[in-house]
């Protein structure tokens, strides 16, 4: 039997020249943080996950070491313990999964079902350009075989200024690209940065918007409300034929629960990275196939999350799309995936998992050194 013999939690730090302009953070990122967590066993095999800051697990790693890695239920139960205790500790339980899949030599798709080895993706925009910039960068997105790209609306007032700018940008890729493009967009309401004190929409702003998206033929709106609001989002998703769409920042699976049976959303976006991990989210996409309500995880981090996010995806197969954090020259495949040996890379929109055992990852070792905090 294989048995945890240690853990180890590293963090790192890569500068950002020129700065990346978030679309919902009103100042600049010079620099792109990543926490690697590495969990080896007994046989000399490494398991590795990244996510949150893994604040609170030190002292609990007596919980872990002695234990079968495999054993991922039990492992689960314990995070999310921790979770309530302390912070959100979930890239461990992916680096366990990618540990369990080199064990039994199976890729993390094939073990979660093996529903498809590939994952189609839609590109996830991040900066909030020009209306003719914006309608460029679709038609970039179309060149590459993207079907879908996600729109960001301003979250503060460092944005554009107010959500008519906002939606002549839309107006502007709608008019350049037609409907070679599925069009979602991200409202940035549901939550803040820290010193971002701009109050989120009312419903009656959120409803206003939603009959501009009406018109422009748009998949989903996200985070159209503040996270809490559940009965105004259920009311907007009965008032719209857009369909509703939130939860990357949800930090318990209870909340996406009573999410899924109230029908409060069309679309649920749980990160394994964030909440849950590989383990607790594939109990929602269960939940939510039975209340027909779609399931596609946010993404938005570096390669690992991706790659967890896409083996949940392609394991239950189940979603139309995954996010793709996309955005050239800001937000690179280089700059977001820096931890490991090579960025991941689409293929005509399609990200291809293969047979690697685990997670497939494979670290810059000489980065992550010379990037380490």
């Amino acid at each position: 039997m294989s048995k945890i013999v240690s853990i180890e939690i590293t963090h790192h730090r890569l500068p950002l020249d020129p700065a990346f302009k978030a679309s919902w953070d009103g100042r600049p990122r010079r620099h792109f943080d990543a926490t690697i967590v590495r969990v080896r066993d007994d046989e000399g095999r490494e398991g590795i996950g990244s996510g949150d800051l893994m604040k609170g697990f030190e002292g609990h790693e007596d919980l872990f070491i002695g234990q079968d890695p495999r054993h991922l239920e039990r492992h689960y139960e314990v995070l999310s313990h921790i979770n309530f205790h302390y912070g959100r500790c979930w890239p461990m339980d992916l680096a366990l999964w990618d540990l369990s899949g080199k064990i039994t030599g199976e890729p993390v798709w094939r073990m979660l079902g093996g529903r498809a080895s590939r994952v189609r993706l839609y590109a996830s925009s991040g900066v909030l350009r020009e209306p003719s910039a914006m309608a460029e960068q679709a038609e970039r997105y179309i060149d590459e075989g993207f079907p879908a790209m996600k729109v960001r609306f301003s979250s503060s007032s460092g944005g554009r200024g107010g959500w008519r700018e906002d939606v002549k940008a839309l107006e502007a890729i709608r008019a350049r690209v037609g409907d070679r493009l599925e069009l979602m967009v991200d409202c940035n309401q549901g939550w803040r940065m820290p010193w971002d004190t701009t109050l989120p929409w009312t419903f009656k702003d959120a409803l206003a918007v939603a009959k501009e998206l009406e018109r422009l033929g748009v998949y989903w709106m996200e985070e159209p409300l503040y996270r809490s609001d559940r009965k105004g989002m259920k009311e907007l998703k009965q008032a719209t034929s857009v369909r509703i769409a939130g939860g990357e920042m949800t930090r318990e699976l209870y909340e996406f629960r009573d999410i899924i049976e109230e029908r409060a959303f069309d679309v649920i976006q749980p990160d394994v990275a964030l909440v849950g991990g590989i383990t607790g989210c594939r109990r929602l996409v269960y939940q939510a196939r039975e209340a027909g309500v779609q399931f596609t995880p946010h993404s938005w981090t570096n390669g690992i999350g991706v790659l967890a996010n896409a083996h949940l995806t392609a394991g239950v197969g189940d979603a139309a799309w995954l996010e793709y954090p996309y955005d050239n020259p800001e937000w690179s495949e280089a700059r977001r995936d820096y931890p490991m040996a090579s960025p991941l890379k689409h293929d005509a929109g399609w990200l291809d998992l293969g047979l690697a055992p685990g997670l497939g990852i494979v670290l810059d070792e000489e980065r992550l050194k010379a990037t380490r905090i």
